[in-house]
């Protein structure tokens, strides 16, 4: 069994700014040599999130929309009470989306679909560094 773990840091805007990582998750398997096994993605943080998409303007749109409306910004929320951030619409979004992803490897390659990325999603109210952790478990 190989176990390995790759960090690296992406500059987002917030407002559900939304970054693919596909390319950075293949070239870490690509990397660890590992063939067959599970590589999880991980974004540390209360207001970003992880999840798959095709990586295409519109279907990137509808999302930004969704989360959008799902938890708007500008009404109250409780967390802007207590803290005074404005950024309670963030930690919901976030919390809507989750914070990983899970995805099997199979002949060195990822199983993704023909039309699916890897995305990681930046929910706060203002631009910031996200720090995305990457652990592969498996075997050559």
């Amino acid at each position: 069994m190989i176990a390995t773990i790759e960090e690296f840091h992406l500059e987002t805007r917030g407002h559900s700014d939304v970054h693919d990582i596909t390319a950075r998750l293949e070239r870490a398997v690509q990397a660890s040599g590992i063939a067959e096994g599970l590589l999880t993605v991980f974004v540390p943080g209360s207001t970003a999130s992880v999840t798959s998409i095709e990586f295409e303007p519109g279907a990137v749109s509808d999302l930004q929309e969704a989360v959008r409306k799902l938890a708007p910004e500008g009404p109250s929320y409780r967390h802007d009470s207590r803290w005074g951030d404005g950024n309670g619409f963030s930690h919901v979004r976030a919390a809507l989306l989750g914070p990983s992803l899970a995805i099997p490897v199979h002949g060195g390659q990822l199983l993704l679909g023909t039309w699916q990325q890897v995305v990681v999603i930046d929910h706060d109210n203002r631009p910031r560094t996200r720090q995305v952790l990457v652990q592969l478990l498996g075997t050559p």
